[in-house]
């Protein structure tokens, strides 16, 4: 299976991206293909690396337009990626560069799935019990109830074909648990997905059941889910900076830190986003996974496997049908 990987987007490009794209060829057992700039990407490649290189001419910047850039910029990592792809030399790509960049590329050149209304982008969140699924965390700004019942179809078809869980349960991140709380959209949704005979809907959730994992796919609008997740980020590295700062103030907490060290390690690496890689866009007839612009070697080496993950399972057929029915 060969994976494209677009080496010009994130804040690390080129290089951190070739060494997680050096690491997948490595760990993953896939081919990889970069993508980008000669100039850029031949310095850091080496003749024993594994990777394939196809050249860019161009790169969609994080201040472009995305819909206008993808137009102008036909020969952009993206572009080339995404055509990679339609032309069945990949089986998927990833970048970690603008995101509706991403979705531009995968739109014009790839396509949506028929009857797809609007593709969303989901992505793994830890929660107390493991994790789950939060679509869409940033894809579509406006939403009309219908677009999440689609999230909820595509959602649970990534739940249970990646992540391995049958019959996944859906729940609506509101204000409250109670039926009628929410603005109109969530409202309306809620009517629509508790009359889904193909979704386990549980109901509403408020953001403290999310965490506490009482449902395996969660669906909010695209502004709601991006907050939400750069939220939950942020709150994470606050917490485990302050506690690197505060416990070895004391000897007693040098020493109470040098012990709990192996405990608090395991915790972290449990919800580090790097380890989670990238999201796919659901609802496109093909792989592509939006990796997080701050990605690193790990990060973009966790992206490619969710790539191959989606690939070996038929993700995209599954979601057809989902859809279909």
């Amino acid at each position: 299976m060969r994976i494209a990987v677009d080496a010009m987007g994130g804040d690390f490009a080129p290089a951190e991206v070739v060494v997680g794209a050096r690491a997948a060829v490595r760990e993953l057992d896939v081919e990889v293909t970069v993508v980008g700039l000669e100039e850029s990407l031949r310095p850091l490649l080496k003749p024993d690396d594994g990777l394939n290189f196809v050249p860019a001419t161009q790169v969609v910047e994080m201040g472009d337009h995305p819909a206008r850039a993808v137009h102008s910029k036909r020969d952009s990592s993206m572009a080339v990626c995404a055509r990679l792809c339609k032309d069945g030399q990949a089986a998927g790509w990833i970048s970690a560069g603008n995101t509706g960049g991403v979705m531009a590329a995968a739109l014009m050149l790839q396509g949506r799935l028929p009857g797809v209304q609007r593709p969303a982008l989901g992505t793994v969140l830890p929660t107390r019990t493991g994790s789950c699924y939060l679509v869409d965390v940033g894809a579509n700004v406006g939403c009309r109830p219908e677009y999440l019942v689609q999230f909820a179809q595509m959602g649970s078809v990534y739940v249970e074909r990646v992540m391995g869980r049958p019959s996944p349960t859906v729940g609506l991140l509101s204000n409250g648990e109670e039926e009628g709380k929410g603005d109109s959209l969530v409202r309306e949704a809620h009517d629509l997905l508790r009359r889904h005979q193909d979704l386990h809907f549980i109901g509403n959730l408020e953001p403290r059941d999310v965490l506490a994992g009482k449902a395996d796919v969660v669906i909010c609008d695209g502004f709601v889910g991006n907050i939400a997740i750069k939220m939950a980020e942020s709150t994470a590295e606050f917490i485990f900076q302050a506690m690197r700062q505060e416990i070895p103030k004391t000897w007693r907490g040098k020493i109470g830190g040098a012990l709990i060290r192996p405990s608090v390690a395991a915790i972290r690496s449990g919800m580090d986003w790097r380890e989670f890689g990238g999201a796919p866009l659901l609802g496109i007839d093909g792989v592509a996974v939006v990796a997080h612009g701050r990605s690193d070697g790990r990060a973009i080496k966790n992206a490619v496997r969710v790539a191959k993950q989606s690939v070996g399972v038929n993700l995209v057929d599954n979601i057809r049908e989902a859809v279909g029915r």
